[in-house]
């Protein structure tokens, strides 16, 4: 699955309470997030709807069915990470390197969270388990799907500012991907305990965009064709 082509296709699997979800949503979201969580707990409609105080009517009218909660909880999920929101005028390299530091920082709070971690092994315990659920592909769509879908603006950004150079969004985006993400996730999954400090955390976000930037800097390819060894070492 390629992110930025999902993105510019319009495929999210969003649905049910869009993009901004109100305050009593959010709540009842977070409590998803906790049944997740809870090892002892299940996330379905009635479970949510007690831990929530909330009538499964509303649920329903909210998020359809279960892999309508599913996506809407992955999706509040990953709406925070936001990363610093930049314009076209004045942008620079600091700017730059600024925001997608930032990015790749709250990208590895986010992911490193008992939360996510919890939300992961479970998609992968459902498509091990078989039975036709999707939160695997609930997760693929609405959790590295949506961090291309906010990076990849800032990218586009970059190049026409002329501070990037690339010619394929989504290998930018893997890339970036890459650089940040590393082994972390997979470490976690399998319980490894990472000492993900929030100074770690910055740290590892600072080598990240520093070595995109190196990678990608228009600097660093003044004499090459535009399509060779995009994103190489």
């Amino acid at each position: 699955m390629d992110p930025v082509t999902t993105i510019r296709d319009g495929e999210s699997g969003a649905q049910g309470v869009g993009d901004d979800p109100t305050p009593r949503q959010k709540a009842v979201l977070e409590a998803a997030l906790s049944l997740i969580v809870d090892p002892k707990a299940s996330l379905t409609m009635s479970s949510l709807a007690r831990a929530a105080s909330c009538s499964k009517e509303s649920l329903y009218k909210w998020f359809g069915d279960r892999d309508g909660l599913l996506t809407a909880t992955v999706r509040w999920q990953a709406s925070k990470v936001r990363g610093v929101p930049l314009r076209r005028g004045g942008l620079d390299r600091d700017r730059l390197r600024e925001s997608l530091e930032q990015f790749a920082a709250d990208w590895l709070t986010v992911l490193s969270g008992e939360t996510s971690v919890a939300l992961n092994r479970l998609a992968i315990g459902e498509a091990a388990g078989g039975g036709g659920r999707s939160l695997g592909r609930i997760v693929a769509l609405n959790g590295p799907v949506a961090m291309g879908r906010r990076l990849v603006p800032v990218l586009e950004l970059g190049r026409e500012a002329g501070l990037v150079a690339f010619d394929d969004a989504g290998e930018a985006f893997r890339d970036f991907f890459g650089l940040v993400v590393r082994d972390v996730q997979i470490r976690l999954l399998l319980g490894d305990r990472l000492d993900l400090s929030p100074e770690g955390i910055r740290a590892d976000a600072s080598r990240a965009a520093r070595h995109f930037l190196a990678l990608y800097g228009a600097e660093q390819r003044p004499d090459r064709p535009p399509s060779e060894n995009t994103g190489k070492e």
